[in-house]
């Protein structure tokens, strides 16, 4: 089972002195299996420990990093054996009775079974040579070649994977869970288990905080199969998506490489109540990826579904064991199982009509209207993903504890919500279903077994594979310096916008000699490139006569356009591209920013009675290094706007046409509607602005979040948190703030309480509204730490104040 950093606690501390020793050792109860933990034996003249570590580059560093602790140890050709200075053996032998003893050192080319339990690619007698820089290139190397050469030393073997995935409507367990977790006569190897709505509260929303996550895990735990025995490897949650990992408890010793991310695509591309939860790792020699997924509500907004799916598989990225390599992305796995509430309706049929084929049990007939399908059938979302034939009545939706189809007032038309795809090869599913048993949810719970053939090395096979590559490689290493052709090394971004992705391609081909490549940091810079661009990968390794594609991404954001606006900064920078023991190559980025709104400060745009794209240059820059104006004393000859043009356009629209609109400011517009809403603010080629009411107010949002100073301003951050129980002192606060600062934020207040007149239709309320502008409106200052729970709350509490108290409509 993996074991993360907030699993450790220091309960002691072993001091490195005269006697220390750290030696890696075998015990008896460990199994050969490739990337299995690394068990050390730490002793001191008064204590002795034994940890397992996680096996991968960070335990090689750690234990790199011991050997130049000892005090007078000057290089690591100090370090030495059966002595009393300081012991790191990284050898892989095991003495004849096989006993957790230290063990002699073997020569650098005895190579032996232990070596390949480790799926160590480098064979050192000890721990000084890993500190040699070429052991990073070769070890990688050796990797690569192991890949390539895998199906010569593994064979598949069949393991039963259970998915299942619930949407639980916010409540708590109330049954149990065997009729749908232990269905089968048969245990599964492997219990995927996701949860989608775990907490519908305000808490979970805002704080990501809820009780319910123990409950449920219990609630799974307690209705595990009961004849065999499982061990939970991973748990991972987003507000109210929890996705749980077990394996049988025999098994646990083959898993390894365990990470978990988390993607948000709610409101702003960020809030947690949609997107999705995922948890890698490698059984066996098999690489697996389990996602789930919330994705956006509503029959009619499909689309925005498709673009939740693209988010997370764009943004869900895993960090690798070894630093050297890049992050690994959905994609990069051999099989990926995805899970959840996908929430695509059956569209064009009358909700009549829908029941009707349901009773008929026409599912294949209904299928016909399913969204998923449609999308599916376009290469819209999903390409490469395969469904099972789906022979079971609709998962949405129903009265909560019974099997009535919904009767509320909006009586929503069924639908197959719920889903489990798959992709990769070798994988069988012998089980597609829904579980009608359970009825506390509005939905119905979904499970598939699946045979999955996973990679099994042959230790035998392996070991001579592993021989003959460390062979080879001797052979090679010191022939030749590597050296590449890149198909570009001039790129120029035309006509660049805020928040509106470009992406450059160019390949690396790569000649004889294997080649592991970086993009380094210039002389005293931090990066190894501007903060709007990245290269991906960004590092890498190339096999003889082969090529990669790098991708270089601009996106320019909040952080960056407000110097790229004034231009103080240019869409201009060099990367280096260095080749491990080889020459470095220059590459030359460029391109021009077309200045907008967003990432404006308020100040400037009050000033700017033309758009911002009829602008020049240089009286953006100018009104953008303007002071802040504390009085009512004017620096230019004329006088500016009360508010920016722009912010009254988004609120203009809003007030009179989304004041009883469900879900405003909770649910995400779609991003060609946001880009047409920044083109339109920033150029006024139309009188009104195009879009959904919901992309209009994301728009909104993002451009509160892009002012460099915001509302209210960074200086007077503290003292709201202060009083942000005291209405008069509170008012205060506002009063001191600039003028026009203090105008945008009585109009917000103004516009947010008419909102709430409505909330009956739009069933907006004040803390929804107070925690959603509370962190938009009162940010902390850059130097200032994340804001923990109860400064959130308190910014909550100060926006909530002026929201109770009456006032004028904007």
């Amino acid at each position: 089972m993996a074991i993360t950093a907030e699993d450790v606690c220091l309960e002691r501390v072993v001091p490195i002195t005269e006697g220390f020793a750290a030696e890696e050792v075998t015990p008896d109860s460990d199994l050969h299996i490739i990337g299995s933990d690394v068990t050390v034996q730490i002793s001191s003249e008064d204590a002795q420990l034994v940890v397992r570590l996680p096996f991968g580059s960070h335990t090689r560093t750690f234990l790199q990093e011991i050997s130049k602790c000892r005090p007078g140890v000057i290089g690591s050709e100090d370090i030495k054996q059966n002595e009393k200075d300081l012991v790191v053996n990284n050898s892989w032998s095991r003495n004849s009775d096989d006993k957790a003893t230290p063990r002699q050192s073997k020569s650098k080319m005895d190579i032996t079974s232990e070596m390949v339990r480790s799926s160590s690619t480098m064979v050192s007698d000890n721990a000084c040579l890993l500190s040699e820089q070429k052991f990073g290139l070769r070890d990688t190397i050796v990797k690569s070649q192991l890949v390539q050469k895998e199906d010569s030393y593994t064979n598949l073997q069949n393991f039963r994977f259970f998915i299942g995935t619930y949407n639980v409507n916010g409540q708590s367990p109330k049954e149990s869970l065997q009729p749908w977790l232990s269905h089968d006569v048969e245990p599964p190897d492997v219990y995927c288990v996701g949860f989608q709505e775990l907490d519908l509260s305000k808490e979970a929303f805002f704080f990501n905080d809820t009780p319910k996550e123990e409950e449920w895990f219990k609630a799974v735990t307690d209705s595990l199969h009961p004849d065999a025995k499982y061990a939970k490897v991973k748990l991972v949650r987003l507000v109210g998506m929890l996705l749980l990992l077990y394996v049988k408890a025999d098994h646990a010793l083959n898993i390894s490489e365990v990470e978990a991310e988390t993607v948000g695509t709610g409101i702003m591309g960020r809030m947690g109540n949609k997107g999705g939860v995922a948890i890698r790792f490698k059984f066996h020699n098999t690489s697996v990826c389990i996602v789930n997924s919330h994705l956006a509500a509503h029959t009619e907004d499909y689309e925005r579904r498709n673009q939740d799916f693209k988010d997370i598989c764009s943004r869900m990225q895993f960090c690798q064991s070894d630093p050297n390599l890049p992050p690994l992305t959905i994609s990069k796995h051999d099989v990926i199982l995805w899970l959840g509430d996908l929430n695509y309706r059956i569209e064009q049929l009358e909700v009549e009509t829908v029941k009707m084929h349901i009773k008929k049990e026409k599912f294949q007939d209904l299928y016909q209207y399913d969204q998923l399908k449609k999308q599916m059938d376009e290469k819209a979302v999903f390409d490469g993903f395969t469904e099972g034939e789906i022979t079971f009545q609709p998962t949405y939706k129903y009265n909560t504890g019974c099997d009535d189809w919904d009767t509320s007032e909006k009586c929503r038309a069924p639908a197959w919500c719920d889903r489990i795809l798959w992709k990769g090869k070798n994988i069988s599913q012998l089980s597609y279903r829904s579980h009608m048993a359970l009825k506390s949810s509005d939905h119905k719970p979904v499970s598939s077994m699946f045979d999955i053939g996973v990679k099994v090395v042959n230790e035998e096979l392996y070991r001579k594979a592993f021989e003959e590559i460390v062979r080879s490689l001797d052979k090679m290493e010191n022939a030749s310096i590597p050296s590449v052709i890149l198909s570009q090394r001039e790129f120029f971004f035309k006509d660049v916008k805020y928040m509106q992705l470009q992406v450059e391609t160019f390949t690396i081909r790569n000649g004889q000699m294997p080649c592991q490549f970086e993009f380094i940091n210039k002389l005293d810079e931090d990066t190894y490139c501007k903060e709007w661009l990245i290269a991906n990968p960004s590092k890498g390794f190339l096999l003889p006569d082969s090529e990669v594609t790098i991708e270089l991404e601009l996106f320019v954001n909040k952080s960056t356009a407000t110097r790229l606006n004034s231009g103080e900064e240019k869409l201009e920078d060099i990367l280096i591209l260095h080749l491990d023991r080889g020459k470095d190559y220059f590459l030359s980025v460029m391109g021009n920013y077309l200045p907008s709104c967003f990432g404006s400060p308020i100040q400037t745009l009050c000033y700017m009675r033309e758009p911002i794209r009829d602008m020049s240059a240089e009286s953006i820059r100018e009104l953008t290094l303007l002071p802040l104006q504390m009085s009512d004393d004017i620096f230019r000859d004329e006088k500016p706007l009360d508010i920016p043009k722009e912010l009254w356009m988004m609120v203009d629209h809003l007030y009179r046409n989304a004041s009883q609109q469900e879900d405003l400011f909770q649910q995400p517009g779609l991003r060609s509607e946001f880009e047409q809403i920044r083109d339109c603010l920033d150029t006024a080629m139309l009188d009104a602005l195009l879009g959904s009411n919901h992309s209009v107010a994301e728009a909104l949002l993002l451009f509160l979040e892009s002012l460099p100073e915001p509302v209210i301003c960074y200086s007077l951050y503290n003292n709201c948190l202060h009083c942000a129980n005291i209405y008069t002192s509170s008012s205060q606060v506002v009063s001191m703030l600039p003028i026009c600062h203090k105008n945008v934020f009585n109009y917000l207040m103004a516009f947010l309480r008419e909102l709430l007149k409505n909330s009956e239709k739009n069933h907006l309320d004040v803390n929804i509204l107070a925690s959603i502008f509370g962190g938009l409106l009162l940010r902390p200052p850059p130097q200032h730490a994340n804001p923990d729970v109860t400064e959130k709350r308190k910014a909550q509490q100060f926006i909530q104040q002026f929201l109770l108290r009456e006032g004028n409509s904007p």
